[in-house]
C-alpha cells in the first residue's frame, strides 16, 4: 500500500477511536454537570483544569508535539465547559438585591449561564434554596473593611444549607448622581450600610448626610427615581450604566484593596474533598472553664491550619455565643474524624457548614 494511503488509514482508525472516546468523555461531562447542579458548583474550575493539563501532557513522549497536545487538550476542555454550560443553563441562582448589586455581579461571574433570581434579603434568598425554589444562592460572608456579614453567618448556624465554594470580588465604590448633577451639588448619599461604612472617611470629609438602603443597586434605583441633583448613590460602575446615572467620583472606598467574599450555598454537600480544601466549622462550648481554649487546641493539635476564629451571639439566648472557624485541610480524613470526636466532648453543638477548594478571584 502507498505510504500516503497507509498514513491516511491510520488517521481514519485514530479518528474513529477518538470519536468513540469523545462520546464517552462527554457522557462523563454530563454526569459532572448534574453533580455541579446539585452542589451549586460553577462550570469553571481552574485548579482542576490545570491538573488535567499537567497530568495528561506528561503522557506525551514525543516532546516535539507536546505543545500541540496541550493546545488540543485546551480545546477539548473548552468544548466540555460549553457543554456543561448548556446543561446548567436552567439552574436558578438566588441572590439578595436587584440587578447591579454586588451579589448580582458575583453570581453572574460564577454562573454565567444560570438564571439569576432576585430576593429582598439574605434570609429570603437562603430560604428559596432550602425549599427548592432555587438550586443555590450566592451570599456575601465577609468584607475586608467592614468585616463579617453577621446575618449570613447566623443563617449558617441555624440553617441546613452547605457551602461548596468561596469567591472573592474586588469592590470598587463610586459616587453616582443624576445626569445634570455636579459633585459640589451633593448633600446626601444613599447606599447599603456596609458600603457607607467602607466609604466613611470620604462621606465625612465631604460633609454628606447618609441614608441606608437595602443594597447598593436599590440606592442607585432610588437616586435615579428622585432625580435630585443633591442626592447621590454609592454603588458600582455597572449600576451606573443600568440606571442611567453618571459617575461623579470614582474609587471612593477607604481601602483600595476592598474585597468581599461570597459563598455559594446549596442543599447538597460536595463530596469531592482533598487535603488542600478549606472547611467552615461552627460550634458552641460547654459552660466550663477553658472549654473554648480546649476546642481551639484540639483543632490545631490535629494539624488543621485555623485561619479565622470569631464569635457571634446566639439569638434569643442572652450572653451565649457560638464560634465560627475557617481552617485548611480535609476534615473528612481520619485526622478530621478524630478531631470532631474530641471536639464533641467539649462542645455542646458542632456543625461543619461545608468545605471548598482554593478561593477563586472573580476579578477576571
Amino acid at each position: 500500500m502507498h505510504s500516503l494511503e497507509n498514513a491516511r488509514e491510520k488517521i481514519d482508525r485514530a479518528d474513529r477511536e477518538m470519536a468513540r472516546l469523545f462520546q464517552e468523555r462527554m457522557r462523563a461531562v454530563n454526569e459532572i454537570a448534574r453533580y455541579k447542579a446539585e452542589n451549586g458548583l460553577p462550570v469553571f474550575d481552574p485548579e482542576r483544569e490545570a491538573q488535567v493539563i499537567k497530568k495528561n501532557a506528561a503522557l506525551i513522549e514525543d516532546k516535539d508535539i507536546g505543545a500541540y497536545y496541550i493546545s488540543y487538550l485546551r480545546s477539548v476542555i473548552d468544548i466540555s465547559k460549553k457543554y456543561q454550560s448548556a446543561l446548567l443553563e436552567g439552574m436558578r441562582i438566588a441572590f439578595c438585591g436587584v440587578e447591579g448589586a454586588f451579589a448580582n455581579i458575583a453570581a453572574k461571574r460564577i454562573f454565567p449561564m444560570g438564571r439569576l433570581v432576585s430576593y429582598n434579603d439574605f434570609t429570603a434568598a437562603y430560604t428559596a434554596v432550602q425549599n427548592g425554589e432555587c438550586d443555590c444562592c450566592v451570599l456575601p460572608i465577609e468584607n475586608s473593611t467592614a468585616g463579617e456579614v453577621g446575618q449570613v453567618t447566623d443563617l449558617m448556624f441555624s440553617g441546613s444549607l452547605y457551602i461548596n465554594g468561596v469567591y472573592s470580588l474586588p469592590i470598587r465604590h463610586h459616587l453616582l448622581g443624576v445626569n445634570n448633577a455636579r459633585l459640589s451639588d451633593i448633600k446626601k448619599v444613599i447606599s447599603h450600610p456596609q458600603a457607607l461604612m467602607q466609604c466613611g472617611e470620604y462621606i465625612s470629609a465631604h460633609g454628606f448626610s447618609a441614608e441606608n438602603a437595602e443594597n447598593t443597586a436599590i440606592a442607585a434605583q432610588k437616586t435615579a427615581r428622585l432625580n435630585d441633583t443633591s442626592v447621590a448613590a454609592i454603588a458600582s460602575r455597572e449600576t451606573a450604566e443600568l440606571y442611567g446615572l453618571q459617575i461623579l467620583d470614582h474609587d471612593i472606598n477607604e481601602q483600595s484593596a476592598n474585597t468581599t467574599r461570597f459563598a455559594v450555598f446549596s442543599r447538597s454537600v460536595n463530596e469531592n474533598v482533598t487535603a488542600d480544601n478549606s472547611f467552615i466549622l461552627l460550634f458552641t462550648v460547654n459552660n466550663r472553664v477553658g472549654a473554648l481554649a480546649k476546642a481551639v487546641n484540639i483543632i490545631s493539635a490535629h494539624g488543621f491550619d485555623m485561619r479565622v476564629l470569631r464569635s457571634r451571639p446566639v439569638k434569643d439566648v442572652p450572653w451565649q455565643y457560638y464560634f465560627y472557624v475557617e481552617a485548611k485541610g480535609d476534615q473528612g480524613s481520619d485526622e478530621g474524624v478524630r478531631m470532631r470526636r474530641e471536639l464533641a466532648v467539649c462542645c455542646e453543638t458542632l456543625k461543619i457548614v461545608g468545605h471548598y477548594p482554593e478561593e477563586i478571584d472573580l476579578s477576571r
